[in-house]
């Protein structure tokens, strides 16, 4: 095996770290799965920090402009993800800031609403299509109500600051390291979330887990859009979204960049931001001298974050794989649909959040312990938050037990998850 590259290395000295909090629970990551997660903990009674890198909630969910929540069914007309996820729809809802088929539609596959979804961006895969439960959404609804969900319920949060390590003693994390403008602080927390999307805390407490390289996307929002209804390639090239003569181009515009990279490593993120970005603006330029209606659309945003769909993945104490469709579980804690299949459910176990070594933590969105083929289908947003509000839960439970996820009751998991309105099985 060929070695690698020797690299220079510099002894860093030895400091005092200040400790800024030490809370029951710690969320990592402020996505849709650390969201749920930290609302899910509060309300549970547990002191609860949230760390996030950005300066908003949401992750790819806001600053991604994934702004799609693919699906909240089973495909066949049956709700699958409500809890958190429910209630944040209902808060935007409120606010005026989704659209998605009402029920009476789920299911259906007429042919005149199937189109109508198609054209929402509600509808994706191969047919033939019937009607999704599927919300599209305003990410600056999205952020507002996350806010407000979060004060609510008397999470602490922390922007601008990133995890950077963990201190891990006799199998537990006894503190993660945190970096701001600040400086270096700590946080010693009794229950840990990772929830990065990544899997940044599980890997440096020394977890095993698996690593995909992917081809990453930047999703945009053109406006200035004539008779955007009817433009020619909607539902495919470009989809509605909320707000007049306004489309959300998916996928980039189809323009890939030359090359899979490795999420994780910011020489790849680099490269992948700027061919991504002039990738969006070449493809915008193609909608405006081809396609109708677009002569004088312009750019309204590209995404904050890259389109990752995949990076590590925890090998916990159960690989939910593609055998386990529609699969019961004793120790099922959340069901997702798949956004590109009909009639397929995954039941998600427990052991799926617990990694093997590490006794305080938990993982929840879309790095926790499933196969390539199944993360398909819980990565997606309605996925991560059942997982996140299911994580939350249970480290609540944690902490007024002994400590260990591992050791909750999950019957009484499953019962309290069932009393906010989550669906367990």
């Amino acid at each position: 095996m060929p070695r690698s590259p020797r690299v220079p290395t510099l002894r860093e000295p030895a400091r005092r770290v200040p400790v800024i909090a030490e809370p029951d629970v710690l969320v990592v990551g402020g996505g849709a799965a650390g969201l749920a997660a930290a609302v899910a903990a509060a309300r549970d009674g547990a002191s609860t920090m949230l760390v996030e890198r950005y300066g908003h909630l949401g992750g790819l969910a806001t600053g991604g402009l994934i702004i799609l929540l693919l699906t909240l069914d089973d495909g066949a007309g049956r709700q699958v993800v409500a809890g958190l996820c429910q209630e944040l729809v209902d808060r935007m809802t409120a606010r005026g800031g989704t659209h998605y088929p009402p029920r009476g539609e789920w299911d259906s596959d007429d042919p005149a609403l199937v189109e109508r979804a198609r054209r929402w961006g509600l509808v994706w895969g191969s047919g033939p299509h019937r009607v999704r439960y599927s919300v599209a959404y305003d990410p600056e609804v999205f952020k507002l109500e996350a806010d407000a969900m979060l004060t609510a319920a008397g999470v602490r949060p922390r922007f601008h600051t990133w995890a950077t390590a963990c201190v891990v003693e006799d199998g537990r994390i006894t503190a993660v390291l945190l970096e701001s403008k600040a400086g270096r602080q700590a946080v010693r927390p009794r229950m840990v979330i990772d929830a990065t999307g990544d899997g940044d805390l599980f890997a440096r407490a020394g977890e095993p887990y698996e690593h995909e390289q992917v081809h990453p996307w930047l999703w945009f929002r053109m406006a200035g859009v004539h008779e955007a209804e009817s433009a020619p390639g909607l539902g495919r090239a470009f989809v509605h979204t909320l707000g007049d003569g306004h489309v959300l181009v998916t996928w980039g515009g189809e323009g890939r960049i030359d090359r899979r990279i490795d999420a994780t490593s910011p020489d790849d993120l680099t490269h992948a931001e700027i061919a991504c970005r002039r990738a969006a603006h070449e493809a915008a330029e193609r909608l405006r001298a081809t396609v109708p209606g677009f002569a004088h659309a312009y750019v309204t945003d590209t995404a904050t974050q890259l389109g990752i769909t995949e990076s590590r993945r925890l090998t916990g104490r159960y690989v939910l794989g593609r055998d386990d469709l529609d699969h019961p579980f004793p120790d099922s804690i959340a069901v997702t649909g798949h956004w590109t299949k009909y009639a397929c459910t995954y039941a998600i176990p427990y052991r799926s959040l617990l990694p093997s070594g590490i006794s305080n933590l938990l993982v929840a969105g879309r790095c926790i312990s499933v196969d390539h083929r199944v993360h398909h289908a819980t990565k997606e947003i309605p996925a991560c938050m059942a997982t996140g509000e299911a994580a939350g839960t249970a480290a609540a439970l944690a902490v007024r037990g002994n400590g260990a996820a591992a050791d909750v009751d999950v019957p009484a998991l499953r019962a309290a998850l069932r009393r906010r309105g989550a669906i367990v099985d």
